[in-house]
């Protein structure tokens, strides 16, 4: 009974244990289980964070970003006159002479000399030990006579070939020598248009004047939304240059002083630039391109032809009173050639400079207040006045509409990659548009890139803009650019607007060509 006893409560003593290292294992999942859960919790806070704290700087170096393009827009129109200053504005049209330098004649295979064939390779083998005993010497005779026909017809085959690569050659010869010849008579006819050119604008020939200021003044590098239109008329009995040049509107003005994000509200406030700080700097842009484009053409004048400058500063814009366009004079002027070389114009006050020389200035350019014109431009003589379109026919720079498809493929992808995208695909479709698939390294704001290059066809219209958001919708990219030769209707800017698209137009594409490609190109839609 003893026995019986100890043994049953051996067992009960057994079921508690195992009961207590169950409920214990139960508490060790659940601590466990909680302390998982506890740390899952954890984690996605921290990514919460993370992520917040990515986006709160991702929006906070836009904002940078902005306010660094505001900075420099305001450097930009601060310094107009002073860039032109370290530029040497004079042009020397023998640079403008081509040399005739085709490239060296490369025949390809044509080249070559056919191998003759060898009487060797045809020539049967002699019979030797018991192939002679049995008919050996017969069978070879016939063998050596076959040979022989075959070495014959093979001969005759190898110099008709040869015959024909002779033909083949010279004609090709012929061909680059004409070729040589066309690209020499282009060169010398170039040549010869320069001379002409030359010799008229020496002799002080109205038109030919007229036409070289042109190109000076179609040199001067400006920001992409300043006009640069303008009309020249030289008066040879009195050497004097009439110009009569288009101002930008206020508008260049950035209306924005600067934008500040509040991390805590998520928003970006615009802090507007007064009023009067507008119109000042304003009037200083008026000030700064009246004495750039004089001392641009006092400077390209080596031979002394013009010793007087006239010059109209008028914008062209709407009249807020009336609604409609209106040229109002901002700015007129009448100095000698003595008189303005001697200002230091790196020391000057561009406005004080305009009230020494007598310039009439107007007291409130940003109001569109008009001055009289010393010289009433529609008055001059109008044998002597051209309205300015560069020597398109005498000027090196490469013209963008008559490019090949394929070099303008290259330019555009070139291009981009000097602007930091990697080239992934580019090609070139049927109606002539660039493709471009690439790369932004960039570990905040990168991502796949859509490029489409377009030439011609005039101002680009919505759908365009459209096809291209489509495009970047379908690869999942980041940004899409457009690129035209031309210009945008106000549609297609309205649908850009606030999508990560961007628009170049012809002459932003010229600026980045020659700023971040060092290649200076033209858009002629005449050659």
């Amino acid at each position: 009974m003893r026995e019986a006893q100890r043994a049953h409560a051996q067992q009960v003593h057994a079921q508690h244990r195992t009961q207590a290292f169950a409920y214990r294992q139960h508490q060790q999942m659940l601590w466990e289980a909680e302390n998982a859960r506890q740390a899952a919790e954890r984690a996605a806070a921290d990514d919460e964070r993370h992520r917040k704290r990515l986006y709160t700087e991702a929006r906070a170096a836009k904002v940078a970003a902005a306010n660094a393009n505001l900075r420099s827009r305001v450097a930009e129109l601060e310094d107009l006159l002073a860039d032109t200053l370290a530029v040497d504005d004079h042009i020397d049209l023998n640079r403008l002479k081509r040399t005739a330098a085709p490239p060296p004649f490369d025949p390809g295979p044509l080249a070559v000399a056919l191998t003759p064939p060898k009487w060797s390779d045809f020539a049967p083998p002699a019979p030797a030990g018991l192939g002679k005993m049995f008919g050996g010497e017969v069978r070879h005779q016939q063998q050596v006579a076959e040979a022989q026909q075959a070495f014959a017809q093979a001969t005759a085959d190898h110099e008709a070939a040869e015959a024909q690569r002779q033909r083949r050659l010279a004609a090709a010869e012929q061909r680059y020598r004409e070729q040589c010849e066309k690209l020499a008579a282009k060169a010398a006819a170039h040549n010869a248009a320069i001379d002409r050119f030359s010799a008229v604008f020496a002799a002080a020939d109205p038109k030919a004047v007229v036409e070289y200021f042109g190109l000076v003044l179609g040199n001067s590098v400006y920001p992409d939304d300043f006009p640069q239109r303008y009309r020249l008329a030289y008066l040879p009995e009195s050497r004097q240059l009439v110009v009569e040049y288009q101002l930008p509107t206020v508008e260049v003005i950035p209306r924005v002083r600067e934008y500040r994000y509040q991390p805590a509200e998520d928003e970006v406030t615009a802090v507007g630039r007064p009023a009067d700080e507008i119109a000042q700097r304003y009037a200083d842009v008026v000030t700064q391109i009246t004495l750039r484009t004089v001392h641009e053409l006092y400077e390209a004048d080596r031979t002394r032809l013009v010793e007087t400058v006239c010059l109209n500063g008028i914008v062209d814009t709407l009249d807020p009173a009336t609604g409609r366009r209106a040229r109002p004079c901002l700015v007129s002027l009448r100095t000698t050639r003595d008189e303005f070389v001697a200002i230091n114009l790196a020391k000057v006050d561009p406005a004080a400079c305009l009230r020494r020389l007598d310039a009439r200035l107007s007291a409130r350019p940003a109001e569109l207040a008009p001055v009289s014109a010393v010289v009433d431009f529609d008055q001059v003589d109008k044998r002597f006045a051209d309205e300015i379109d560069v020597l398109a026919d005498l000027d090196q720079r490469p013209n963008l509409l008559a490019m090949p498809a394929e070099q303008f493929e290259q330019l555009i992808a070139d291009l981009f990659v000097k602007l930091g995208l990697q080239m992934r695909q580019v090609r070139t479709t049927d109606d002539g548009t660039v493709e471009c698939l690439a790369h932004d390294p960039r570990p905040l704001f990168g991502g796949t890139v859509v490029v489409l290059a377009r030439r011609g066809g005039g101002t680009v219209d919505v759908s365009a803009v459209r096809d291209l958001f489509g495009v970047v919708q379908a690869e999942n990219a980041s940004n899409g650019i457009l690129v035209t030769t031309a210009g945008y209707a106000p549609a297609a800017h309205d649908f850009a607007s606030g999508k990560p698209l961007e628009l170049i137009d012809g002459s932003a594409l010229l600026h980045m060509l020659a700023e971040a490609g060092g290649v200076k190109a033209r858009i002629d839609s005449r050659t």
